[in-house]
């Protein structure tokens, strides 16, 4: 059934080696639960083989092997290699160790290269025919799905194609069910890629080709297209271009670029597609890996527009911008406030916005302004959402009276502690003072003085939760004088989350200029939400 998906013409079969290859990468170490959580992921997107690991090489993938977590659709493959030198492939450890394996299937490696061959395994070059041949024969002799990986081929093929076709060909005439060609290096061209695909498709006959590229010099995910588009059917790959040294060519790339702009077909259907950005995240979350913001389809950059000529044009028509409708893979457009804005992004960033702002073109021209000089400052407005609102609200509402104004803070800190004073007065002129001590430091010992002032004016303010901090020194003034930037990220009630943005010479005024923005942020939503509730009480 696989094997006539697989020479189907315009059918791509999709093999995830982010459990082994994927635990190459340096950072990146993955326990028993990692590695079933990221199995039942990637099973529901609908990848059709998962490599799961070398049975035998760790104690985790032994018990990653011991308890596969159940699929509805994908074949959970065994890792390994052909068998070594001196023995014979029933008495091999690890060839024995795959077969007692409760996997659906293996996948060999064997060298086809002839420099390799000599020089890393040194052995004769009869001798590693012989030892591919009967590795596979005695794997096919289980009943179960064998692939096999043919390591360094294409540098192979450039120095002996002979030697490289006939490693080939020692897998194919014990049935193997798929023959991988490596670019193991990554040193190779996509036209080099597409040639040698084109000649090893037109040799084999009806098995089936597969491609599995390394991304060393950043061109895994085109070398795979290439092979694909010269007759390979099977691609290999890992999700997020995870992978030892520059990683491995990134199915979250592949996989749409297959589908939307080359016209294959997959075993993952148009709904799973539409939830490619939650499934990249997802397996970096499990890993405890921040996600790329410039990951083509599924970064925060893939579809953020930040010049303001750039922003317009896609207002009025997102294909002048946009390659696709960033929907179709799970992900959202973004259009940036920054130094670089127009009136069109601004304009977006406030009438979406919870609670929506509504500005004249004067404002939207006065709030670019100050945008570009305070940035010019060393502000960044491109995630300050919550602190560019409160710019621009300053702007359109001039008149509007804050909740509180801050008299007077002040702090001090020690060794062992941090105490902080502050100070604020009200609309009515009343004057309120909190006084808060803690081990913590000068930031939280602030947030706890603030709170302490506010909370009995502002009850709400309790549902006001800091969730990031973070602190970047810009390239301004020397040494200790240079300048700080502070951001703060918070969540409020039902609202999304939000950020902050404060920047001095004085770290501490930064983090309190963040902290005030913060706390005003939450009182103008609720004040905003009152609104809307007397509105339709009234209605």
């Amino acid at each position: 059934m696989v094997r006539a998906e697989m020479t189907s013409s315009r059918f791509i079969h999709l093999y995830d080696s982010t459990l082994r290859d994927g635990a190459q990468t340096l950072g990146v170490y993955f326990r028993t639960d990692d590695k079933r959580r990221i199995t039942t992921l990637l099973d529901e997107f609908g990848i059709d083989f998962i490599e799961g690991g070398w049975p035998s090489a760790n104690p985790t993938d032994d018990a990653f092997f011991a308890d596969i977590p159940q699929r509805r659709h994908a074949h959970v493959m065994a890792f390994g290699m052909t068998h070594k030198k001196g023995r014979t492939a029933q008495d091999d450890p690890q060839l024995q160790a795959l077969v007692q394996s409760d996997a659906d299937g293996f996948c060999i490696v064997g060298k086809c290269w002839d420099f390799h061959v000599e020089h890393t395994l040194h052995v004769g070059l009869e001798d590693n025919l012989r030892m591919i041949a009967d590795s596979v024969a005695f794997l096919r002799t289980t009943g179960k799905r064998v692939i096999f990986d043919g390591e360094h081929f294409f540098d192979g093929y450039k120095q002996n194609r002979t030697y490289a076709m006939e490693c080939l060909q020692a897998a194919a005439h014990h049935d193997a069910h798929c023959l991988v060609l490596c670019d193991t290096n990554g040193g190779s061209m996509p036209d080099h890629i597409a040639h040698v695909t084109n000649d090893v498709v037109r040799q084999q006959g009806n098995i089936p080709i597969g491609i599995h590229c390394h991304n060393d010099m950043g061109l895994a995910t085109a070398n795979s297209l290439a092979a694909v588009e010269a007759g390979a059917r099977h691609v290999q790959g890992t999700f997020n271009g995870l992978g030892e040294r520059c990683g491995n060519a990134d199915l979250v790339s592949i996989i749409p670029t297959l589908v939307y702009k080359m016209g294959y077909q997959t075993n993952i259907s148009q709904e799973r597609l539409r939830e490619l950005t939650f499934y990249a995240h997802a397996i970096d979350h499990v890993i405890n890996r921040l996600p790329s913001p410039s990951a083509p389809y599924v970064g925060t950059r893939a579809f953020a527009h930040k010049g303001g000529l750039h922003s317009a044009a896609v207002m009025k028509n997102p294909l002048s911008y946009e390659h696709i409708d960033p929907a179709r893979v799970g992900n959202q457009r973004q259009l940036i406030v920054s130094n670089q804005a127009g009136k069109t992004g601004i304009r977006s960033l406030l009438e979406t916005h919870t609670p929506p702002l509504h500005a004249n073109d004067a404002q939207l021209d006065n709030i670019a302004s100050l945008i570009k000089q305070k940035e010019f400052q060393g502000y960044s407005y491109d995630k300050a959402d919550a602190s560019c609102i409160l710019l621009a609200r300053s702007i359109i509402h001039p008149n509007h009276p804050r909740p509180f104004a801050v008299k007077d803070y002040h702090v001090t800190t020690c060794q062992d502690s941090s105490t902080a004073n502050v100070t604020i007065q009200t609309p009515d002129e009343k004057t309120y003072s909190c006084e808060k001590i803690t081990e913590e430091g000068p930031f939280h010992a602030l947030d706890s003085a603030l709170r302490c002032v506010l909370q009995p004016l502002f009850p709400s303010l309790s549902r006001l939760t800091l969730s990031d901090y973070k602190v970047l020194i810009l390239p301004q003034g020397e040494n200790t004088a240079a300048t700080t930037r502070v951001m703060i990220t918070f969540t409020y009630h039902d609202a999304p989350e939000c950020s902050t943005i404060g920047v001095s010479a004085n770290i501490i005024h930064a983090s309190w200029e963040a902290l005030l923005d913060a706390f005003y942020w939450a009182l103008m939503y609720d004040e905003a939400e009152q609104n809307n509730a007397h509105a339709i009480s009234a209605s």
